[in-house]
């Protein structure tokens, strides 16, 4: 218990180890090099520098151009005010109502190619065997529809061979 108050009333002492050294040290380049900037670099910089000067330039003549435009403009802007305010309003209006109905019509084909990919998976079929599907349905039909022109040859040569029996048989015959 002694040695513990009279650990409370020494000074503290705070040991501080550098982690990094500014010249280079032992780590390979430091945070402060010992040289300074390469040729490359001081090129560089003497290249960019009157190309940066140039556009500033431009930039400042360009904002002042601007400032006095809009100096120039805004009384023709308030004296034709009531004609420009509606037919900004209109425009306005007309550009919306032609993004919306596009909008509208991407969200109708989105939906309406979900819902098709949708009924493809549930019902495990492709385009190649849907047309395959409506191929065989179609040589069915033409089949079916053969047969009943047959049947009703048959019938129309059978009457036919009826109506010449009736008649007196002198008919020629198939």
């Amino acid at each position: 218990m002694a040695d513990r108050e009279r650990d409370r009333d020494r000074p503290h002492q705070i040991q501080v180890h550098p982690q990094h050294r500014f010249n280079g040290g032992p780590g390979g380049k430091g945070i402060m090099p010992d040289r300074g900037p390469s040729a490359g670099k001081v090129l560089a910089v003497m290249a960019m520098l009157p190309a940066g000067g140039i556009l500033l330039g431009l930039a400042g003549i360009t904002f002042v151009g601007t400032i006095i435009g809009l100096c120039l403009a805004t009384p023709v802007f308030i004296l034709f005010s009531p004609v420009l305010v509606p037919a900004a309003l209109v425009v306005g209006l007309a550009v919306a109502g032609f993004l919306t109905s596009g909008a509208f019509g991407l969200t109708a084909l989105s939906s309406l190619s979900r819902v098709a990919n949708y009924i493809r998976q549930a019902t495990g079929t492709s385009p190649e065997q849907m047309a395959e599907h409506a191929k065989r349905r179609l040589a069915d039909t033409a089949g079916f529809m053969g047969q009943k022109t047959k049947e009703a040859g048959q019938q129309v040569q059978s009457k036919a061979q009826e109506a010449g029996g009736e008649r007196g048989g002198g008919g020629a015959r198939t």
